[in-house]
């Protein structure tokens, strides 16, 4: 019997996979647990129209993040900070501050999607990597300076 997966079933394929499994395990435990519908030429045009609607909203949150890349590589944010003795910088800048500094400037981007390598807490300009979905990535920079 050949099935079209709903969901992951581990051992047997991923979402949208079409699979031949035995007719009992099928009927009763795949289509019965709605984790797979049979396959036939109907199912498959629909499997069809859903990937490719998909597709297309991924792209479009691709083509949306891109703008955004475009508009903030290679920015600087600038965060004044209160030193100590030898320009030892008081605490860290963090990714929710980055987020809110990114939120001030017109950018509504979750801090999840800032990564920091080590941490910020030395005056100066530091790399920190923005990913805004897994194919599109840009570097801005955050400067330091003595408040």
């Amino acid at each position: 019997m050949k099935v079209i997966l709903l969901e992951n079933v581990k051992g047997k394929g991923k979402k949208d996979d079409i699979i031949n499994v035995s007719d009992g395990y099928g009927k009763n435990y795949l289509i019965k647990n709605k984790l797979a519908v049979l396959y036939t030429e109907g199912s498959k045009k629909v499997l069809d129209k859903e990937i490719d609607n998909r597709k297309k909203a991924e792209d479009k949150i691709i083509s949306e993040c891109e703008e955004i890349k475009k508009s903030l590589e290679g920015k600087t944010i600038k965060f004044k900070v209160k030193t100590g003795k030898e320009d030892k910088v008081f605490g860290n800048i963090s990714t929710k501050q980055i987020a809110e500094e990114l939120k001030n400037i017109g950018y509504n981007i979750d801090k999840k999607c800032i990564k920091v390598d080590g941490s910020i807490d030395v005056l100066g300009s530091h790399q920190v990597l923005i990913e805004l979905h897994k194919k599109v990535k840009f570097n801005i920079i955050v400067l330091l300076e003595k408040w």
